[in-house]
């Protein structure tokens, strides 16, 4: 008896042991490669200047296509495994949960099957770029198999690159925040929308908020020779991402034979800059928030298979989905099932069933238009590349070496009717509900040359850009859905502006840009009155801290004793008034702020720059600005040493001119590095001293002047 039992014993123990092996194992097998872009050999110059910032050569578009890949992955190979992992729906086998939820939302919304049915309906040299950009990744993951984080995960084709632009457009314009609270059982009968300015908050929005996150900004500055006082064009980007991750700017530039000569900036998975300037113009972009998208409540059948639409059952569209997820060294096989319907995809909730309608659905001819908007020469092509309406979202700021400047609110908002309150969950059982068009080009609001000289935006109205020469909001019917509010940077930003009288020349310009004030309106008067009001008298260290506060000067300038005080309750404020949910209690929240610095610095005042810090590695640096500062430190981590760790604000910074010989010429600067994942760098966070001191290196756009500057120079080659 004794030896059957060990037997079982055994037994048991080998099953277990098959079973963890199949759970460590199983999910690359399960996983299909592409096929590997063949036929074509690409050959690249790369020269790395004195800041490790790749300068990309090559006859061809193709060819840079295929440098642009390889350097980025000699830089941060790691994160560009991250997005190719997502265009595969195996974020989750990554890096755990977080990733399984992105790898849902891959397949709710159809990324891959959106690229397949669209793929072919891009233009021939668009495809030539995708496949060396592609091959770029395949040949640096075949050169370098110890960093290859995932089994079966390279080759990838150029439709994972497209399938990329497809899941990560629509979550720049906050499609998450949509399915969270619909599929989690947030009561959808209310007013999700900060569009328009009614004061009352709600639930997480039903309106985009931006690249994913929910904390994030940007500012742009164009200024005509007009107003610049020296004749120049200048054009400043000053976008607010995450420093680290998926949507974290990497700087390049790049000139082929065939006519692309660009500096900028791109994120992963990008085969163009997505930013910058060529010879003649350039762009950049803020994250605007128009209404594009809809939900609606649909009737189900018992069966919850069928939905009614005027009067008439369908059949939902069902596919049933396995998500890997990681834990520890195994990888879970998790079941789901995606469904969508006529309108979109759909989400099942405790609260029913809600289908989900957004603005660029279906399309990935975005990576068309980026890639004409680099090769435009003046603004008439510009404006026709950007016409093409498949960037679904954010503001083009532009400027050009012929004194233009222009602001487009670039939107594709959808064509509703008039009546229904589009800001709140639709009936579902009614076509007329279910738009299929969007608003033409000409219909949406937009500035060429204002009569003031200048251009700005900070996440606000674009009713708010260029001083006198502001347009109106009664321009646009309010079925539109553009916003009418103001960030606490856009109210600074204004107040600036009109200030100045004269000229604004480049050192005006640089104190706008890197301004710490805080105008005392909107929130921020809000949730500091609110705790002003508070009676603390029972409390010695909230009266102190209130009595502190209500000292401070309004400026996160790391001048005044409540800088860090004030910075720590206004980044969660700030953060709540961006998305529209209620402030923090004002005691609650004065509380945690009081007994985190008494904590962690023993006193209530600490210097702003001893709390708030730029880190990487061993580098460990003074910051200063807010969360919605111009001087943007828009979000942070706690350390255990109860610092604040910056992950988000100012990121990539370029100033641009064209001056009155029509020359350009521009200077840039990034928080850390051109290698923000190679500890061993020395390009790892090299710039961060430049960066915290406001202060930026040149960019060397003459490939004459790269070659002076240059510290390395090599060929890379798919051959």
């Amino acid at each position: 008896m004794k030896r059957w039992i060990a037997r079982i014993g055994w037994g048991v123990l080998a099953l277990i042991a098959l079973a963890f092996i199949g759970l460590a194992t199983w999910e690359p097998f399960a996983a299909s490669p592409a096929k590997a872009p063949t036929g074509v050999t690409y050959r690249a110059e790369i020269l790395r200047d004195e800041w490790g910032v790749p300068h990309i050569h090559g006859k061809r578009d193709a060819d840079v296509a295929f440098g642009i890949a390889m350097a980025h992955a000699e830089d941060d190979f790691s994160t560009l495994q991250d997005v190719i992992a997502m265009t595969r729906g195996r974020y989750g086998a990554v890096i755990g949960k977080d990733g399984a939820a992105v790898d849902f939302a891959y397949h709710l919304i159809d990324a891959r099957g959106t690229a397949e049915r669209e793929y072919g309906k891009l233009p021939a040299d668009i495809h030539a770029l995708l496949d060396a950009y592609a091959t770029g990744l395949n040949t640096y993951a075949k050169a370098h198999p110890g960093e290859v984080k995932l089994g079966n995960l390279f080759p990838v084709d150029g439709l994972d690159i497209a399938t990329g632009f497809a899941l990560r457009q629509p979550f720049f314009f906050g499609l998450d925040r949509v399915i969270a609270p619909l599929a989690e059982g947030e009561d959808p009968a209310v007013d999700f929308g900060p569009v328009f300015d009614t004061g009352k908050p709600g639930n997480p929005p039903l309106t985009p908020l931006g690249e994913g996150s929910d904390d994030n900004g940007s500012n742009a500055f164009a200024i005509a020779p007009s107003r610049s006082g020296d004749g120049a064009t200048r054009l400043v980007s000053n976008t607010h991402q995450p420093w680290r991750g998926p949507v974290a700017w990497y700087e390049l530039v790049v000139e082929s034979d065939e006519g692309w000569h660009y500096a900028g900036a791109t994120f992963p998975g990008a085969p163009f800059p997505l930013l910058g300037h060529n010879e003649t113009l350039g762009w950049t972009n803020t994250v605007n928030r128009p209404d594009i998208i809809d939900a609606y409540r649909l009737v189900l059948d018992p069966s919850g298979t069928k939905y009614r639409l005027d009067g008439k059952w369908h059949d939902l569209e069902r596919r049933d989905i396995v998500l890997p997820v990681k834990l520890g060294p195994i990888t879970l096989p998790i079941r789901r099932t995606v469904w969508s319907s006529e309108h979109g995809p759909v989400v099942k909730g405790p609260k029913g069933a809600f289908a989900i309608r957004y603005g660029g659905m279906g399309g990935i001819g975005q990576l068309e238009e980026y890639f004409r908007l680099n090769k435009a020469r003046n603004y008439a092509e510009w404006r026709a590349a950007l016409a093409m309406q498949a960037v679904p979202s954010t503001n083009f700021i532009y400027a050009d070496a012929a004194g233009n400047i222009a602001y487009h609110y670039n939107a594709a908002l959808p064509e509703r009717i008039a009546g229904p309150d589009w800001r709140r969950v639709l009936p579902g059982d009614r076509s007329d509900l279910v738009w299929r068009s969007i608003v033409p080009f000409e219909k949406i609001p937009f500035y060429l040359n204002p009569a003031s000289g200048f251009l700005w935006n900070a996440n606000n109205t674009p009713f708010a850009a260029a001083g006198q020469s502001d347009l109106s909001p009664s321009s646009v019917p309010p079925e539109y859905g553009v916003e009418l509010t103001m960030t606490n940077r856009a109210r600074r930003a204004q107040k600036l502006f009109a200030q100045i009288q004269g000229p604004i020349g480049l050192l005006v310009l640089e104190r706008i840009k890197y301004d710490t004030g805080w105008e005392r309106a909107g929130y921020v008067a809000q949730m500091l009155d609110g705790i002003a009001a508070l009676d603390v008298s029972g409390d010695p260290l909230l009266a102190k801290a209130q009595k502190l506060l209500g000292e401070w000067d309004y400026n996160s300038d790391g001048k005044g004793r409540a800088d860090a005080l004030a910075g720590l309750i206004l980044n969660e404020a700030s953060r709540s008034d961006y998305n529209n949910t209620p402030l923090p209690d004002p005691r609650a929240h004065l509380a945690f702020a009081a007994h985190h610095l008494m904590e962690h610095f023993g006193r209530l005042d600490p210097p702003l720059g001893e709390f708030l810090r730029l880190r990487q590695g061993e580098t460990d640096l003074p910051y200063d600005g807010g969360s919605d500062t111009l001087r943007a430190a828009t979000n942070f981590d706690l350390a255990p040493d109860g610092r604040a760790s910056v992950k988000h604000g100012d990121s990539f910074i370029m100033f641009v001119e064209w001056g009155k010989d029509g020359k350009v010429r521009s200077t840039s600067v990034m928080p850390f590095g051109s290698a923000t994942t190679r500890p061993d760098s020395p390009h790892y966070t090299d710039q961060s001293a430049l960066f915290v001191a406001r202060q930026r290196k040149p960019v060397w756009f003459e490939r004459a002047d790269a070659l002076k500057h240059a510290v390395r120079r090599y060929e890379v080659t798919s051959g």
